[in-house]
Parts: structure tokens; C-alpha cells; sequence
């Protein structure tokens, strides 16, 4: 009973703060239509912009309000108001996300009061029938809830009217699929690069010294055996080399034991090589149809890059995978216990980089992992408060 009286009274503090910023918009929605007004006159044009660009604060303001509520981001897209005073203008009347502030201010009027007036006539009789419903029957509150369901349906409301409207997300979707675009050209022209260079300084290189010693053991045989006979040998661990260096470069295209073994087995290989106390919950990502190959191959990266980290710069020895598979999606979360302190970009803000690279390196690991991840429409979250734990999780749309 004292949770639900808690929730309800933080509840009706949202709606209040919603009903201030109703009397908020109620005086912003009035200014813009007047400033409106005055710029088809001529008048009021060079007001109009700062007019629009203050809407968008209070709008931003709400979204703030909802998000904390909901625990869910409000995005917002807006044309920006730059150039000449007429392309500013141009820009504040014709920008769809203004017209959807217009018309969330002038709903909030409305339900920003409303709902607010519900709530307060609701506490009295909530407390008595629950009060009794809970203390005499000993049966759960049923009358005060209905008041953080007030609040909830004003979340609701205020997000559904300030999401952007379809084609200013269609805009920044376009945008996004662009970046993405070319951070996987550039991910794998540097992939390509790597595998001609390892190609090149590592197998030819020992193919090169394998084909010179197999002359030399050819124009040896017939003088000197012995020496064939060791340059032979020393052929076969140039050959032996040769093998090692061309397995290093096919596990950095696609590892072997994710053919063999699928995702789950190759991630229990990894946790069992890493040289830490790893442990590794598949939660049934191995049961069902395995996913496609890229994906898997993005998610074996991710976790061996992640444990890598972890194992160099976190100070911990222990860490824990774990891997999830949902509807179209694949799940992975990787957390270790050190000294925290990685950044969103990579780079670590102090000495425990679990996850982005060493410490002066830039976090060129983690740019690589999100620009793999990034090519398939996936996302990477990092969280690494100083003193840790490190948490990196990572999101892939997956087609069981």
C-alpha cells in the first residue's frame, strides 16, 4: 500500500508539471500564431523565427518530461533555422516538426489540465476505498493505481503528437542508412587492406623462402644429401608457417569453428581461451535455426574484441557473456568487473578500456566492432561508469 501511494503521489506530480506546461503552452501557442500573423504583414517576421525556435525548447522540454517518466527517448527532427531572414522564416513556417508542436501545444491545453483535475479528484476517494479494500480485505489497491494511469496516458499523449512525422524520420532513416553506407565501404576497404597485408608480409613471405629452399634442396640432392635432406626440413617448417599464417587470415574473414561448432560453441571456445573467469549464458541461442552468417560472424568479432579488452586493460579477471535471441533479433551482452571508465566512442576515460581499445589507442577496436555492427543495421550500447562494471550490449537484426 505505501509503494502504491508513493507511485500515485510521484504520478501526480507529473501531471502537475504537465498542467504547468500547459499554462506554458497556452501562452506560447497564442505568441507564434500572433508573430504569424505579423509576418504575413511584414511586421512581426524577424520575431517569428526566435518565436519558433522558443516552441521548440518547451516542446523540448516535454520530451524530457516524457522520457523521464516512460524511460524511453523522445526523438525530435527540426529544420534548422539558418540563412537569410527569409529562409529562416521559410524554414519556421513550412518545417513539419513545427506544425506537430502546434498541435501537441494546443492539445496540451487541453489534456494537460484535464487529466490533472482527474487526479486531484481521484485522491480522496482512492485513499478511502483503498484504504479499506487493503485494510479491512487485505486485497491489493485497485482505485489508486488509476492515477498513475493518468499519468501514463499523458506520457503516451505527448509522445505520440512530438515524434517527427513520417518523412522527417523517412529524412534522418535516409541519412543514417547513408553513414552506415559508408562506414561499411570504409570497414571493408580497411578489412581488405589488412588481408592484403597480412597476406603479403606474412604466407608469401614464407611461401617465397619455401619455394628458394626446395631449389636449393633440388640442386643440392645430387652432391650433397645431407644438405637436402636439412633444407627439406627446413622447407616443410617454412611450409608448416605458411599453413599458420593463412589460417590466422581466414579466422579474421570468417573463423572455421563458427562452421563447425555454430555461435554458442564458438563463443565458449573464445571464453575458454581468453585467460579469464568467463561465464558464458547462451539462454538458448544455440536451440532453433542458426543465423545467417554475417550476423554470426558480427556477434563471434564482437565478443573476442570485448573479452580481448577486458583480459588487456580491464584489471579483472572475471567476466560474463551472454547471448539472447528474440523475434528478428539477436542479443549480446558482455560485462566484466574492472575499473570501468570506457567511453561511448571507444576511448577510455581512465585505465580500464574492457571493450574499447587500450587506453591511448583511440578505441580502434571499438570502431571496428561498430562499424561491423553498423553494416548490419545493429546497434552498440557501452556502459562504463568509473570504478565499472563494464557492460557492452550489443543488438543485431537477425532473419531466423
Amino acid at each position: 500500500m505505501r509503494e502504491t501511494v508513493r507511485q500515485a503521489w510521484k504520478a501526480s506530480l507529473h501531471l502537475l508539471t504537465g498542467a504547468g506546461v500547459s499554462l506554458l503552452c497556452y501562452l506560447m501557442v497564442g505568441v507564434v500564431l500572433f508573430t504569424a500573423v505579423l509576418t504575413a504583414t511584414v511586421i512581426g517576421a524577424g520575431v517569428l523565427p526566435e518565436a519558433v525556435l522558443t516552441l521548440r525548447r518547451l516542446a523540448g522540454l516535454e520530451r524530457r518530461r516524457t522520457a523521464a517518466w516512460t524511460g524511453e527517448p523522445v526523438p525530435e527532427a527540426y529544420e534548422p533555422l539558418t540563412g537569410t531572414l527569409t529562409e529562416r522564416v521559410r524554414a519556421a513556417t513550412g518545417d513539419p516538426g513545427t506544425h506537430r508542436d502546434l498541435v501537441w501545444g494546443a492539445a496540451q491545453l487541453v489534456y494537460g489540465m484535464v487529466l490533472l483535475y482527474a487526479a486531484m479528484i481521484l485522491w480522496a476517494p482512492a485513499l478511502f476505498v483503498d484504504g479499506f479494500w487493503y485494510g479491512m480485505a487485505g486485497r491489493k489497491p485497485v482505485a489508486l493505481p488509476l492515477i498513475t494511469r493518468l499519468a501514463d496516458l499523458q506520457a503516451r499523449l505527448s509522445r505520440t503528437l512530438l515524434l517527427p512525422s513520417p518523412r522527417a524520420r523517412l529524412a534522418e532513416r535516409i541519412e543514417q542508412l547513408t553513414l552506415t553506407r559508408a562506414d561499411a565501404v570504409a570497414a571493408q576497404g580497411a578489412e581488405l587492406r589488412r588481408i592484403e597485408r597480412d597476406l603479403h608480409d606474412g604466407a608469401q613471405a614464407h611461401l617465397v623462402a619455401l619455394s628458394m629452399r626446395l631449389g636449393l634442396a633440388r640442386r643440392a640432392y645430387d652432391r650433397d644429401p645431407a644438405t637436402a635432406l636439412r633444407l627439406l626440413e627446413q622447407a616443410q617448417d617454412q611450409a608448416e608457417s605458411a599453413l599458420t599464417e593463412l589460417r590466422h587470415v581466414v579466422r579474421g574473414i570468417h573463423p572455421p569453428i563458427l562452421t563447425d561448432r555454430g555461435l554458442a560453441g564458438a563463443v565458449r571456445a573464445l571464453a575458454a581461451g581468453s585467460g579469464l573467469d568467463v561465464a558464458v549464458d547462451t539462454g538458448g541461442a544455440e536451440d532453433g535455426p542458426r543465423a545467417p552468417a554475417a550476423v554470426e560472424a558480427a556477434a563471434y568479432f564482437v565478443v573476442a574484441e570485448t573479452l580481448t579488452n577486458a583480459a588487456k586493460h580491464s584489471g579483472s579477471d572475471r567476466a560474463e557473456v551472454r547471448l539472447r535471441r528474440g523475434p528478428g533479433r539477436l542479443w549480446i551482452s558482455v560485462r566484466d568487473e574492472g575499473r570501468g571508465g570506457a567511453s561511448e566512442g571507444g576511448a577510455a576515460t581512465g585505465t580500464g578500456t574492457a571493450g574499447g581499445g587500450s587506453a591511448t589507442g583511440g578505441g580502434s577496436g571499438m570502431l571496428g566492432m561498430r562499424r561491423r555492427v553498423a553494416a548490419l543495421d545493429g546497434t552498440v550500447e557501452v556502459t562504463s561508469p568509473p570504478g565499472g562494471p563494464t557492460v557492452i550490449e550489443v543488438e543485431l537484426p537477425c532473419a531466423w
